[in-house]
């Protein structure tokens, strides 16, 4: 359902920008989901009278869901000075950004925090991928996630078969804590204290983070930062725009989550034969024909290319792709270079698919 549609201008990079129409979506599900639709105009608004800003979008190529990881929202695609979503939807394609349970505008229609990761995946997925069914033609639909949601998006891919016209993974861990010690650690520590005093589901305030980082961005950027976690590469991203990532995308998180996210890592670590990961959905995933782009961040200090690569690896589809970029978590998103090298990998893989699509249909016609 479509609550209300405008035409917008909007920046794609710093000193790019474009007009697009801008809809806010409501997938009515178990909970009420939230989108922000994109899609680029065909002509500019100027001098068209009162038409409909859904008549002013251009035809669309194919419809992209993107699907923020864990503790953010939708801005996390989405900045004033830098959008990837735009981006995608200035290049042709029909952009849904979505903000899970308890996160963003989802959050504030009454969608609560979630009380397990397979709430994402069998519940807010599912509705999402209805209600972009009904407003793009049945179009099948590219999942395209960021650290939690490209896992999402790997099971998701599973349950919901021709609907998913292919995945993308940017930074998203398939064996969770693998290459960090520092993880791997926490994880122990997380699980130990877990099993002794059982935590209740509090909300975990990635907003805080963002907050501490925006009052203390030279310290977290200097060299002498103590912590092992960044969650970006030092110097990757311009002033101004960790300022906006920090202050809008940094949502929060919950208990039920991270206890999920650490089981999951327990359980690969001592994983015995036969046992199947991703939350139950590692063996389907794997053998999934479907066309899949896995993307790490060399620098990635959350999810580093030992964790996210095994997608890869351990997938039997026979289009199949990984690269690593130059990057650590956020900034293979927003990072100053992301514009000249994550984005564009993106809308190549996506434009490929779609004409390899297209051929395949022309040939069994």
């Amino acid at each position: 359902m479509i609550l209300h549609s405008l035409v917008v201008e909007q920046a794609v990079d710093i000193d790019e920008r474009a007009e697009f129409v801008k809809e806010l979506v409501l997938a009515r599900g178990v909970m009420p989901i939230a989108m922000v639709r994109k899609r680029r105009i065909a002509a500019r608004a100027g001098g068209l009278g009162r038409v409909p800003p859904e008549e002013l979008a251009a035809e669309t190529l194919a419809p992209v869901l993107l699907i923020h990881g864990y503790g953010q929202n939708r801005y996390a695609f989405h900045l004033p000075l830098r959008s990837m979503a735009n981006y995608l939807a200035h290049a042709g394609f029909d952009v849904f950004n979505v903000d899970l349970r308890g996160r963003g505008r989802s959050g504030h229609l009454g969608a609560r925090r979630p009380r397990s990761v397979l709430e994402f995946i069998q519940e807010d997925v599912p509705a999402a991928l209805d209600e972009i069914r009904t407003l793009s033609a049945g179009r099948p639909v590219f999942l395209v996630g960021h650290s939690l949601g490209g896992v999402v998006s790997y099971c998701a891919a599973a349950d919901q078969g021709p609907r998913v016209a292919g995945v993308v993974s940017l930074g998203s861990p398939y064996h969770f804590t693998l290459g960090s010690r520092w993880l791997a650690g926490l994880t122990s520590a997380f699980l130990a204290l877990d099993q002794r005093v059982p935590l209740p589901n509090l909300p975990v305030p990635a907003r805080a983070y963002g907050k501490f980082v925006r009052t203390a961005r030279r310290v977290v950027e200097s060299p002498l930062y103590p912590l092992p976690f960044r969650g970006f590469h030092r110097g990757a991203i311009e002033p101004e725009v960790l300022e906006q990532h920090m202050s809008l995308a940094m949502d929060r998180g919950s208990i039920a989550t991270m206890r999920a996210m650490f089981s999951w890592a327990q359980e690969i670590r001592d994983r015995k034969a036969g046992d199947d990961g991703l939350f139950g959905y590692a063996k389907r995933f794997e053998s999934l024909e479907l066309p899949l782009l896995v993307i790490a961040g060399l620098y990635d200090d959350l999810a580093p290319p030992a964790s996210v690569r095994p997608a890869h690896d351990l997938s039997s589809s026979s289009d199949r792709t990984y690269r690593e970029l130059p990057f650590g978590h956020v900034d293979l998103l927003i990072g100053r270079e992301a514009p000249k090298l994550t984005w564009p990998l993106l809308e190549t893989w996506l434009k490929k698919r779609l004409r390899q699509s297209a051929a395949r249909a022309r040939s069994s016609a």
